[in-house]
């Protein structure tokens, strides 16, 4: 018997997950490795004391105190049902640790509640920390609303191309895009419209380039795109169309549509450039179209 429990207490120090022992009196009587690394706390620090002490503070998403309150814990002594649930609990070093619980009941030889088993995981195990770190790139390189590249995003993609050109001789196109009057679209009609009117822009954005063309949301109700190996005569048709395609979208409102156009300042790409002097020389035709009556293109074109 001593070889078998010296031989189960050796499997369950090896497990990922934390697991502990409670009596019926909730006092801690097993605390294995993998809870004393997710916890920080080692076994002689919590062996003997009760979950009632609140040693790990459990709280759920709300906040609230478990440990005194709902304790998943006392409650299967209680009824003898399993429970899971996500709840954070307090590394001794102080700050919160997201784990997911899971509770079970431990049946004495009479088939009584002698104790209950609690296993939990850590939440911020290295596969979460990965989709989370994935999440936050998502964030960092889209723009929320419209979910277009943003314009750090942007920024990159423009000076790998530059450096693609100096080196294979190879352009590319910029368009400047922003929509006519938006100002007055969010002081009439509210933000939410304006929030829409910017999202539906951006899909016929989308939608009037080609699939290995680029277009990003560069700040406030400005676009940029990117037009790969163009010339200028393409470059021309590509913002023609653009400008056209925005031109016939329509906005709902409640009893009518609203009607949106934008400028559009567009250039070919030199050897010489930065992504400064690029995007400045196609912004500068963009204020060129709104000089000139707005929805329209101004190229500069060599």
């Amino acid at each position: 018997m001593a070889e078998n429990a010296t031989l189960y207490r050796a499997v369950l120090d090896n497990l990922y997950e934390g697991v502990y022992f409670l009596d019926r009196q909730r006092k801690i009587v097993f605390w294995n490795k993998g809870a004393e690394r997710i916890t920080g706390y080692p076994a002689a620090e919590v062996l003997g004391r009760s979950c009632a002490d609140n040693i790990l503070c459990h709280v759920d998403k709300k906040g609230r105190s478990l440990c005194r309150n709902s304790c998943p814990a006392a409650e299967v002594l209680e009824d003898g049902q399993r429970r899971e649930s996500e709840v954070y609990l307090l590394h001794k070093s102080g700050y919160r640790k997201p784990v997911r619980i899971r509770v079970a009941p431990i049946e004495g030889p009479s088939g009584s509640i002698s104790g209950v088993m609690e296993i939990f995981s850590d939440d911020s195990s290295p596969e979460s920390l990965r989709q989370r770190v994935a999440l936050l790139e998502k964030l960092a390189t889209l723009d929320g609303l419209t979910e277009l590249p943003n314009r750090r995003s942007m920024e990159a993609t423009i000076a790998f191309r530059l450096a693609e050109t100096k080196r294979y001789d190879v352009t590319f196109g910029i368009l400047f895009i922003d929509i006519d009057h938006f100002k007055s679209v969010n002081d009439t009609h509210g933000h939410a419209i304006g929030d829409r009117t910017l999202q539906l822009v951006a899909s016929t954005l989308t939608r009037s380039l080609r699939p290995f063309d680029i277009c990003c949301r560069w700040g406030g109700e400005e676009f940029l795109a990117v037009l790969l190996n163009v010339d200028e005569r393409h470059l021309a048709v590509v913002a023609e169309r653009v400008r056209a395609l925005i031109a016939q979208t329509r906005i709902p409102l409640e009893n009518d549509y609203l009607s949106v156009t934008a400028s559009i300042g567009g250039t070919l790409v030199r050897t010489d450039d930065s992504v400064t002097m690029v995007v400045e020389r196609a912004d500068q035709m963009m204020y060129q179209s709104k000089i000139n009556g707005r929805n329209r293109v101004s190229l500069d074109i060599d």
